[in-house]
């Protein structure tokens, strides 16, 4: 096998939440040029059926779009039902769907605590448990879980008052340890990827209000851009990976470097 062999998805299916845009878009354009047939799946599916026409036309790969909330059980066994009645099989899953609140621990409305630790902790659990289930019976998977630099620790609250968030990226770095060593032996890797600051839709508000923070705290001096991820995603879900599990790593230009 020649070394970007490692590197190619062809023949492989891949499940992408929130893979309608973001980071999640980002890394469904990777697997998409790597050859990955691909399930997105969002609540706001549009945007999923919007970037699948267009990895279909770029790339020729068959994409399909689905609606589910990963935080509720009959959402999530549809979408892989589906995969498996279309595609056959579940070979990669990528939990990126996330949610975020701003605002100071005493403010902050306890629904709106719930939505992200459903959304965060809750729905990642559910993906990888029903697509976990595909995956031991042909004994190999991989699953990526997006974790972020603000689970390993407090952050600033001018610049990140984000307690909900944070809490439920700690949560998912350590979900994703354990998952690793209990589905180890089902030649399953569970590894997290956790990035720094992109510019998204969810981060826009953060990066106007504390950018130059941020910058400042860069050792490479600049925000994530739109081919950041894709080599990070694409060595976890692939056969370059198949001896890594457990780990966390970090796309972040070297900020938490300094923890």
């Amino acid at each position: 096998m020649s070394v970007m062999d490692l590197f190619s998805l062809k023949g492989k299916t891949a499940i992408i939440t929130g893979g309608g845009r973001g980071l999640g878009a980002q890394i469904a354009e990777a697997y998409a040029d790597a050859g990955a047939n691909l399930v997105l799946c969002s609540r706001k599916v549009d945007a999923c059926k919007e970037k699948a026409e267009e990895l279909k036309r770029k790339y020729g790969t068959e994409v399909l779009a689905y609606s589910c909330d990963v935080s509720k059980l009959e959402d999530v066994k549809k979408v892989v039902h589906e995969t498996v009645k279309y595609f056959g099989t579940v070979d990669i899953l990528v939990n990126n769907s996330g949610a975020t609140w701003g605002a100071p621990i005493t403010e902050m409305p306890f629904e709106a605590w719930e939505k992200v630790m459903n959304v965060n902790i809750t729905g990642t659990y559910l993906m990888s448990l029903e697509a976990g289930k595909v995956m031991m019976k042909k004994k190999k998977g991989k699953i990526i879980n997006i974790a972020s630099i603000a689970g390993f620790g407090g952050t600033d609250p001018s610049v990140m008052d984000t307690i909900g968030y944070n809490t439920s990226k700690g949560a998912v770095i350590t979900f994703t340890k354990d998952l690793s060593v209990k589905w180890g032996p089902h030649n399953i890797n569970v590894n997290a990827i956790a990035p720094g600051f992109f510019p998204t839709k969810m981060s826009k508000g953060l990066l106007e209000k504390g950018g130059d923070k941020i910058l400042a705290g860069t050792p490479l001096n600049r925000f994530g851009s739109d081919e950041d991820m894709k080599g990070a995603a694409l060595f976890l879900a692939s056969s370059a990976s198949d001896f890594v599990t457990g780990d966390i790593l970090r796309v972040d230009g070297g900020s938490s470097a300094y923890a």
